[in-house]
């Protein structure tokens, strides 16, 4: 790799976490304009549980406008960037975020551990989502906080409880006390 292109994406990952952190403080303030600039023309935005699922930036606003509707104040935070370069293609990277987000959801408090996956686009006005998947750890209300991660239906945003999204779902793992005592 030449020194103009360990250049190119060592700019390139600072542009993609500030979209990141951009992302949680839009979503936070629901400044529509700035959350609709953070994605690619054809982006898609949806959740593993097949709750969200969206393609086009109007279709992506529309489906956060929905989502406001019974949102109150939020506060998102991203934790851990993993960033990975495509090779072939310098304007093309792929992500896994990890974060938490408090909420008030019809009217009550919750809290969520979420990751999201992500691929990231460069386009003519700079680094863009082009894909954002979140999953759930666990979403509930924070009455039900304490000992949630002894249940299997951890995703209780909805009116009917539904399994959590990770770690049981992803390869390797058994949920095995083994694989509890080690890792």
């Amino acid at each position: 790799m030449t020194p103009e292109q360990r250049l190119d994406r060592v700019e390139s990952e600072l542009a993609i976490r500030r979209l990141i952190a951009a992302y949680c403080f839009t979503i936070d303030d629901r400044d529509m304009p700035a959350i609709a600039a953070l994605f690619a023309d054809d982006a898609r935005v949806a959740s593993q549980d097949g709750v969200m699922e969206a393609r086009g930036v109007d279709a992506i606003m529309d489906q956060y406008r929905h989502r406001f509707t019974v949102l109150g104040p939020g506060a998102h935070y991203m934790h851990d960037v993993l960033i990975d370069f495509s090779d072939e293609n310098p304007d093309l990277a792929f992500g896994r975020v990890s974060g938490h987000a408090e909420l008030w959801r019809n009217g009550r408090m919750m809290v969520a551990s979420l990751r999201y996956r992500d691929r990231y686009v460069r386009t003519a006005a700079g680094w863009r989502f082009g894909e954002r998947i979140i999953s759930f750890l666990y979403y509930v209300d924070a009455d039900d906080y304490r000992g949630i991660l002894g249940h299997a239906d951890r995703n209780r945003a909805y009116a009917t409880p539904m399994p959590a999204d990770f770690p049981e779902s992803l390869p390797g793992w058994s949920g095995s006390a083994e694989t509890v005592a080690h890792g």
